[in-house]
């Protein structure tokens, strides 16, 4: 097992990518949340027999992949759904990242989970929280120039996820993104050599 694992996470378009991507570059092993979500859905996975079985045939396309819109349209503002769907795709979510971990040898490693704070069970997984923090701001003017979304449904989407108050609160380790791109990378090369050398 990795001897110090991290969390990465951080609002929606904080600028997660950005700090795992620099974190790959430093050769560090990092498992990406949204991939694992995915991976556990796809064809032959139990998770995905288990999703036909509660919510029907709707919930699949025609050639028996996850309809993710109509699941999104299913679970959006519907929280006894959305409950339901987690139910089944988290426990697998969470016992595919644990074996992954498990099996890394490198002085640390990352699992990258947007929904790391308010997510039931993730935060066992991981040893220390970091943050990337940006003001609800930024997050705004960069989703509506990035997924070319209106303020309205931007707000929605920052809203659906944990305050940034919450997850200040819950992170071991902060990395402010609202500056420039170097101060970003010079902040991440700043914790790895804190993470290899704890």
């Amino acid at each position: 097992m990795s001897r110090l694992t991290i969390g990465l996470t951080g609002g929606i378009a904080s600028g997660k990518t950005l700090v795992a991507d620099a974190f790959i570059a430093l050769g560090v092993p990092v498992l990406d949340a949204d991939q694992v979500a995915r991976d556990v859905v796809a064809p032959g996975e139990p998770a995905l027999t288990l999703i036909a079985e509660a919510f029907g045939a709707k919930a699949l396309q025609a050639d028996g992949t996850l309809d993710r819109r109509r699941m999104r349209e299913l679970v959006f503002g519907n929280p006894a759904e959305l409950r339901r769907l987690e139910a089944i795709t988290h426990p697998a979510i969470r016992q595919r990242m644990r074996d992954w971990r498990d099996a890394q040898t490198a002085p640390y490693c990352m699992l990258s989970v947007a929904i790391l704070v308010e997510s039931a069970g993730m935060r066992e997984l991981v040893d220390r929280v970091l943050v990337i923090d940006v003001p609800v701001e930024t997050q705004m003017a960069r989703l509506t120039a990035r997924d070319q979304v209106d303020a309205t449904l931007a707000r929605q989407m920052i809203a659906a996820q944990a305050s940034r108050e919450q997850r200040l609160a819950a992170a071991d380790d902060i990395i402010a993104n609202d500056g420039s791109v170097a101060q970003t990378l010079a902040a991440v090369q700043a914790l790895h050599q804190r993470y290899l050398h704890p």
